[in-house]
């Protein structure tokens, strides 16, 4: 084997590597180089360079070798069934698609494959499938991009997830995630296991471990929660209390009064506003007197109305309660205060108190000296709070009426959340009537709680609406979120109907120019998209048969 011979003259100790580095940042006219690196006589640069490779080399061959790093603890298995083939494949494909560069402009008739993807997960998750190894990297870069995504992609990635999330900074934010789904948890009969979790585990890990204990004996899940609770974080504590709502109940209650003299704001919030959502709790009770002791029946000669007479302070004991004492900027103190005491309070309280009204017939009475705007928007909070269809239907009153003369709020994002309190079907049906009374333009909130797949006649009243709006001969622009909306949450049986409206029609007078080409590709990409819908859950159905061996887990 022939040598290689290093010609080059020898550079002085004195040549330290970080002067070479120097002299490069800052260049050779302005930062001579060390001693002996010009003795070539070759130009500074040329000369430079070559005093860095020869260096480079000798660094290189007089490292010493270290001590490997001990081997991580191999992944968890995973015992849920594995993706059908086709599924892992679109999945893939969803996936690449993720990072593709907008094209910009027009969005042509192909269906935006990033916006199926938490649709895909969640079906994937409602067959109980595991995550492909491969695609584990792909599907925390996207649960890290984008925040809707984490439950039910972390859900998805299971034990190996978190366990892979461990080696990548990137990836932390799925050691923190709230939802712990997928994690592989011990019995929750076993003791002394849930106790090593509970002690040793991930934030994410705990709160998994916290829910199954909790469903499983909801008094042992109390006492580890007490346990540990002085020496948890803030907010940790705060995501813990907030996991109490699944399934809460009154034998939570002396926890939750406890916690109302947390050193947290909000975990004092919290506390308080989950003890106002159990009507028998004490601070219901307390609540209670407070708001009836502000709210009354006037019976007068104006006839009979609701009078209002807002709390003139906000004592220690209201604070304790988790009244907040300063009131927004441009919040007046005492309105802030009543929304508040009245929120709080069960919305039980209030027929007895009214005489034996309905709760649409309380919605219904005049309020006096202009309290009805502030009264009924804590009425409406109450009801979304403690989840009573029966207030949230008074509120809402008739969908055909105008929402600024409505009975309850005019705003249409309080209206959305009353909607989610009244069952699947019923709330598709008021929000088919809204829109048959006043188009698609005010309804675009009113259709994001709507169940998915839209049940009738929901589908077809958001269909017709928009048949009518392309009739009209405007450009489809001003529909594009709710065409967004119904390419993933109509019914995919929908496209055989649709596929009249996707031919270009005729231009009409007074029709903008070239709407009609608009609106055609619009209701192609709708098409296509509710036809990829559907094969996508035709391929997450199980298979009985997978064709080739399963992938092996991350070691």
């Amino acid at each position: 084997m022939t040598g290689i011979t290093d010609t080059s003259p020898p550079v002085e100790h004195t040549a330290h590597w970080e002067d070479l580095v120097t002299s490069a940042l800052l260049g050779t006219d302005r930062r001579t180089p060390p001693p002996g690196v010009l003795a070539s006589g070759r130009d500074a640069p040329a000369a430079l360079l070559d005093a860095a490779a020869v260096h480079t080399v000798r660094r290189r061959a007089g490292l010493l070798p270290a001590p490997a790093s001990a081997r991580p603890e191999p992944a968890p298995g995973d015992p849920r069934p594995r993706l059908p083939v086709a599924a892992r494949r679109r999945l893939a494909q969803l996936l690449a698609d993720r990072s593709a560069p907008s094209s910009g402009g027009r969005r042509g008739t192909a269906p935006d494959l990033t916006e199926l993807l938490p649709q895909w997960l969640a079906a994937a998750n409602g067959h109980g499938y595991q995550a492909p190894p491969s695609l584990l990297p792909a599907l925390l870069d996207a649960a890290r991009a984008r925040t809707d995504l984490r439950p039910s992609a972390l859900a998805f990635a299971g034990a190996r997830g978190l366990w892979l999330a461990r080696f990548n900074p990137e990836w932390k934010f799925a050691l923190r995630g709230s939802s712990g789904g997928g994690v592989l948890l011990p019995d929750a009969a076993d003791a002394a296991a849930v106790q090593r979790l509970w002690d040793e585990g991930l934030f994410a890990e705990r709160v998994a471990l916290l829910g199954a204990v909790r469903a499983y004996d909801a008094g042992r899940a109390l006492a580890l929660l007490a346990g540990t609770w002085s020496g948890e974080r803030a907010e940790d504590r705060l995501m813990f209390l907030d996991s109490l709502r699944t399934g809460l109940s009154g034998a939570d209650e002396p926890f939750l009064e406890q916690a109302l003299a947390d050193r947290s704001r909000n975990v004092r919030a919290t506390a308080a506003e989950l003890l106002s959502a159990l009507p028998d709790s004490a601070l219901a009770g307390r609540m209670a007197a407070r708001a009836a002791a502000c709210v009354r029946l006037d019976r007068g000669a104006q006839g009979t109305m609701a009078a209002v007479e807002a709390p003139r302070e906000c004592d220690a004991d209201m604070q304790r309660d988790g009244v907040v004492a300063a009131p927004p900027t441009g919040r007046g103190k005492r309105s802030w205060w009543l929304g508040q005491l009245v929120e709080s309070a069960p919305l039980s309280v209030w027929p007895e108190h009214f005489g034996g009204r309905t709760a649409a017939e309380i919605v219904a009475l005049p309020v006096t000296d202009g309290w009805a705007a502030e009264l009924h928007a804590a009425w409406c909070r109450a009801a979304v709070r403690q989840r009573d269809a029966e207030w949230s239907r008074a509120l809402l009153g008739a969908p055909g009426t105008p929402p600024e003369v409505g009975p309850g709020t005019s705003s249409l994002a309080e209206r959305a959340k009353l909607l989610a309190t009244l069952p699947g079907e019923e709330r598709a049906a008021w929000v088919a009537d809204f829109i048959a009374a006043h188009g698609l333009s005010e309804a675009f909130q009113l259709l994001g709680v709507c169940a998915v797949p839209w049940a009738e006649p929901l589908g077809r009243s958001v269909v017709d609406a928009l048949d009518i709006a392309r009739e009209a001969g405007s450009y489809p622009w001003s529909f594009s979120g709710v065409m967004g909306l119904a390419e993933r949450c109509l019914s995919p049986e929908e496209a055989a109907r649709l596929d009249l409206l996707t031919a270009t029609p005729d231009e009409t007078e007074g029709a903008s120019p070239g709407a009609g080409a608009y609106w055609s590709e619009a209701f192609q990409r709708l098409v296509s998209t509710l036809r990829l819908r559907a094969a996508m859950h035709d391929e997450l159905r199980p298979a009985a048969v997978h064709d080739g061996p399963g992938e092996a887990a991350p070691a």
